[in-house]
């Protein structure tokens, strides 16, 4: 057995690391409004989403994975030392920001790494440009739709609900919300395993493990079971800390309004899958928990928590970039 495919046997499963810590990381974004509405205790809601976390795969196409693994930085440069700077970089920042409780974005960690450790090893040229623009729109733009389909929301169950009494409402959308949580859940396997998937096929490509890589065709079916499983056992362990912040810190939730924000984060997840747009599950939940709080009134809102939890997606890709360039430098010395 040849030291190449060790290493990146190595690297696999520190890519299942990443991935694991994903859904235990986002964990809150599928459960945090099901668990503060208490219509699930925090054991059923995180083997819930974990369950739907799996079976994403089986709705969604793989053009996310294509973006990540092709369309951030050019396949031509990956090389071992550019996947572990990458990874190291997206996984120590998950951990730094999870043990503060801070719900930061696994996906730009990601995002963040592969450019520092691309960089670091071609220089700016190993930048895809197209590829970085889109998904640095979506930092932006995937909040701004949660808000405003959650806000519309809002107001089209309102006045639905307009001469329902209090108790037949509460009733009816603490059922409601299985299936808004359900969906958020998948649209957020769908998204987020799927970033682990693009860096594991690109590795295999650079091993000449697959022939090529020209898109989401080419991601081997045991890559996407075992990136789904990973996420979905990561989520089953939770993240508390980050759970308590989206659930209540942000806003108080009724499940109305809990079923508001997880739909219109689910629909707008839902349209980046498909788009290809590697987008954050955080960024999506908090902008749609906002838009139902902003919906009552703007005071609802608690503006100060939702300003940290900005500067956290501010500065997630460059320091997640700024740590994978150390590991990348590191990793360098250790193999001469």
């Amino acid at each position: 057995m040849d030291a190449g495919f060790i290493l990146a046997v190595i690297l696999i499963g520190i890519a299942l690391l990443f991935d694991f810590l994903n859904g235990l990381h986002d964990a809150a974004n599928s459960i945090a409004t099901v668990v503060s509405t208490r219509v699930l205790s925090p054991r059923i809601a995180v083997l819930w989403a974990a369950f739907f976390n799996f079976i994403a795969f089986l709705f969604f196409g793989l053009h996310v994975a294509s973006t990540v693994g092709k369309g951030i930085i050019n396949a031509d440069i990956i090389t071992d030392q550019v996947i572990f700077g990458a990874l190291m970089g997206a996984i120590s920042w998950n951990v730094i920001t999870w043990i503060g409780g801070i719900p930061s974005s696994s996906s730009h960690a990601l995002i963040g790494g592969l450019l520092g450790a691309g960089i670091s090893k071609a220089g700016f040229e190993a930048v895809v440009m197209q590829g970085v623009v889109k998904t640095a729109s979506a930092i932006v733009l995937s909040p701004t739709i949660g808000f405003l389909l959650a806000l519309v929301l809002v107001l089209i169950v309102s006045w639905t609900f307009l001469k329902s009494t209090p108790a037949f409402a509460d009733g009816f959308f603490r059922k409601a919300q299985l299936v808004s949580a359900a969906a958020y859940s998948l649209g957020h396997g769908g998204n987020d395993a799927q970033k682990t998937m693009g860096i594991i096929t690109v590795l295999l490509f650079a091993h000449g493990m697959i022939p090529e890589f020209n898109g989401p065709e080419d991601v081997p079916l045991w890559v996407v079971l075992t990136c789904q499983a990973a996420m979905g056992l990561g989520t089953m362990f939770g993240g508390w800390k980050i759970v308590h912040t989206m659930g209540s810190k942000i806003t108080r939730l009724s499940p109305q309004q809990g079923f508001c924000a997880e739909t219109g984060g689910a629909l707008t997840l839902f349209l980046f899958t498909n788009l290809g747009v590697p987008v954050s599950t955080t960024h999506t939940i908090t902008g749609a928990i906002v838009g139902v709080g902003a919906a009552r009134r703007m005071s609802a809102v608690r503006w100060n928590i939702a300003g940290r939890i900005v500067w956290a997606w501010i500065i997630t890709m460059p320091m997640a970039a700024v740590i994978a360039a150390a590991f990348y430098y590191l990793a360098g010395l250790w193999t001469h």
